[in-house]
């Protein structure tokens, strides 16, 4: 397999995803558990099928099919889900080397998506807690 040529990085495609890191964050703690836990099983296995014509073939099904049992167990556990978010990191990293990126038109989205999803899955990892108790607000469950 050939590297693919990418633009070069700029400061901005390390900042942006990791704004958007947050962001995501900040939208998730809105939802109250059990929701918060049910859409984040739901989002990640959609992140698995987001690469379904990345350019890498059989692969591209064998990575969804993982990341759907990933997300099944993730209804229930949400480190699965964190597992998730660094499957897809890697993923990430591929096709910004070898496939197509995450989005055609922007050359650079694989390699954002592989800044960004690590923070996700430490998020996930601590077991996704609301931000709005961080900064002394409780949020009703």
């Amino acid at each position: 397999m050939l590297i693919q040529s990418r633009p070069e990085i700029t400061i901005i495609e390390i900042i942006a995803p990791l704004a958007i890191a947050l962001i995501f964050i900040i939208l998730c703690s809105l939802f109250r558990e059990p929701n918060r836990q049910n859409f984040s099983a739901l989002l990640i296995a959609g992140a698995g099928a987001a690469y379904l014509n990345g350019g890498l073939l059989s692969w591209e099904f064998a990575f969804c099919s993982v990341m759907t049992g990933v997300a099944y167990f993730g209804l229930k556990d949400y480190r699965f889900i964190g597992i998730g978010w660094l499957l897809h990191t890697a993923w990430d990293a591929v096709h910004h080397l070898y496939g197509t990126p995450i989005v055609p038109f922007v050359p650079l989205s694989s390699l954002g998506c592989a800044i960004s999803d690590p923070i996700m899955a430490l998020w996930y990892f601590r077991g996704a807690p609301s931000i709005f108790t961080w900064f002394g607000r409780i949020q009703k469950t």
